[in-house]
């Protein structure tokens, strides 16, 4: 099995290609990302595995942790959040509206799951590196590896996509799992996304009682 360090030096070593940035290639952003899975892997076994699009300008490129910003790290009293905060290096506070949300559910209900993205980089549309781009179909296979790499780590016995694009990648990736999808909470889908959690996380709790 790979470790959690090999698998996030194997994220750094790839280089970023056009209109695509690798945020492990600051040595700051891979350590955030190693004790993000560190932490995880402490704070509970076998965790639900959400899998979205891909990172954003406002989030995980600059955090190096999907579904996350700056912002929540100060503002939600969350226990994972808290563990992480004095072990991270964030140069930037930003808030991103999809993470918000994401946290604002998570330190309500107390869950914990595992974020993981079809594409574990940062697309960007053409000459304009602060924006976010859909992941290609090339660009979901390219991280098909890394999402079965981190699913070995893990083991996860729950898997769900967040949003259609991170569903069809999560069934490529796992054909013999049933994956849920969850809507993404972005663009007035905040309350079917809450629906869509409370349903996974009672399932899953009712899966190992």
């Amino acid at each position: 099995m790979i470790s959690i360090k090999n698998f996030v030096d194997g994220l750094a070593r790839r280089g970023s290609r056009p209109q695509t940035y690798n945020p492990y290639r600051n040595p700051d952003l891979t350590n955030n990302l190693y004790h993000y899975l560190v932490e995880i892997k402490q704070h509970c076994d076998q965790p639900v595995l959400l899998v979205g699009e891909a990172l954003g300008f406002k989030g995980g490129r600059l955090t190096g942790i999907p579904f996350s910003c700056g912002d929540v790290f100060t503002r939600f009293n969350h226990p994972l959040l808290a563990e992480l905060k004095s072990k991270l290096i964030l140069s930037s506070r930003e808030s991103e509206n999809t993470a918000t949300m994401v946290w604002e559910y998570l330190t309500e209900k107390q869950q914990t799951p595992l974020f993981w993205n079809a594409f574990p980089f940062h697309p960007y549309q053409v000459r304009r590196p602060k924006t976010n781009r859909a992941p290609t179909a090339k660009e979901i296979q390219q991280g098909s590896r890394y999402l079965q790499q981190l699913a070995d780590i893990f083991q996860p016995t729950t898997i769900a996509g967040i949003g259609r694009k991170g569903q069809l990648a999560a069934q490529k990736a796992f054909p013999n799992h049933a994956i849920q999808r969850i809507r993404h909470p972005s663009f007035g889908g905040k309350r079917e996304f809450i629906e869509g959690m409370n349903a996974l996380f009672n399932a899953n709790r009712l899966n190992h009682l």
